[in-house]
């Protein structure tokens, strides 16, 4: 009984505290509960596009499946595996590669209605697509490493995020950097998340409704070239376990030379809980 009550109080500071933090372009400084498996399907969708200075013109719309396996290792680590397939690159879809993500919590200063976590990262790309455009996107264009650090702060309903990196393109394994695309740059993100329903936990079972903003930036030092986007997103989460997230993100401002200035998201996300001993 008592075992019961612990695991319950347990899924239930999870999704209670922490549902807004389940950013949707970004991750928190907060990890999945240890010895948990994720698995995620996204959907992105890139609408038909045409940009007169650049001269980049896509007659149909673009699309991007990536599965994604996560991994809460303990309550310090977790990992993220991505694969990606998509017609970006082509006129066909087809396989791009996949990539391997990883954080480390390192900070958590905890209270009954609030905490504050840092954390750091770090992901690496293999990419096989043609390198065209100038944002170095390790999320399927290319292939690289980046590192950062991530810094959230829960106050009851509120979860205020930021995340600052560096990232390094290196080649395609079908093709190379040529002398004037740059092969470095810095992202950074201030994301906000607010959980809207319940507005009384009863039980895990019921549904969360999470509302959120996410800021999302980029600037390539070589060639002075930045953007800033904004990402709208509604959440829901069911039985704590499944999850569905559906987002708009669009570019505020900017003159990177990049595939799209906005794009969709559809994920589907299932949660298992104590996966293994």
């Amino acid at each position: 009984m008592k075992f019961s009550i612990f695991i319950f109080l347990s899924l239930l500071g999870t999704f209670s505290a922490g549902a807004q933090e389940l950013y949707v372009w970004t991750e928190p400084a907060s990890n999945m509960p240890s010895k948990s498996i994720g698995i995620r399907l996204n959907q992105f969708y890139m609408p038909q596009y045409h940009n007169s200075e650049s001269q980049i013109h896509r007659s149909g719309p673009m699309f991007r499946l990536n599965p994604e396996l996560m991994w809460g290792i303990n309550k310090n680590w977790m990992m993220h595996a991505n694969l990606y397939a998509s017609n970006m690159h082509s006129t066909t879809f087809r396989p791009e590669g996949g990539g391997l993500y990883i954080k480390y919590r390192f900070l958590s200063l905890d209270e009954v209605h609030s905490h504050f976590r840092m954390a750091a990262y770090a992901k690496g790309s293999i990419i096989n697509n043609p390198i065209e455009y100038n944002e170095i996107n390790l999320a399927g264009d290319n292939s690289g490493f980046t590192g950062g650090i991530v810094v959230t702060q829960l106050l009851h309903k509120l979860a205020l995020s930021f995340t600052g990196g560096y990232i390094r393109g290196i080649n395609n394994t079908n093709d190379d950097y040529n002398s004037g695309q740059p092969r470095n740059s810095f992202n950074y993100s201030l994301s906000a998340g607010l959980l809207t329903l319940p507005i009384h936990y009863k039980n895990f079972k019921q549904p969360n409704l999470n509302l959120y903003a996410e800021f999302l930036g980029k600037y390539n030092p070589e060639t002075k070239e930045q953007f800033l986007d904004l990402a709208t997103s509604i959440q829901v989460i069911l039985a704590s376990r499944f999850r569905i997230d559906i987002s708009y993100r669009r570019q505020l401002s900017g003159n990177m030379f990049r595939i799209n200035n906005q794009e969709f998201l559809l994920r589907l996300e299932y949660n298992i809980f104590s996966a293994y001993k």
